[in-house]
C-alpha cells in the first residue's frame, strides 16, 4: 500500500511511503477500538 506522505501545512511532498499490507491493511475490530478508547479515557481522568 503505497500512502503520500504530507508536509506540516497540509501539502503534499511529492514523496510516497510503502506500508506492509499484512500490518496496515487489515481492517480494525469496532470493539477493540471502543475498548482501548474507554481505557484511555478513564485513564485521563485519574
Amino acid at each position: 500500500m503505497k500512502l503520500d506522505v504530507y508536509s506540516i501545512d497540509g501539502n503534499t511532498t511529492g514523496k510516497q511511503v510503502d506500508l506492509d499490507d499484512n500490518i496496515y491493511g487489515v481492517e480494525a475490530n469496532d470493539h477493540c477500538v471502543y475498548l482501548a478508547v474507554k481505557q484511555y479515557l478513564a485513564n485521563q481522568r485519574q
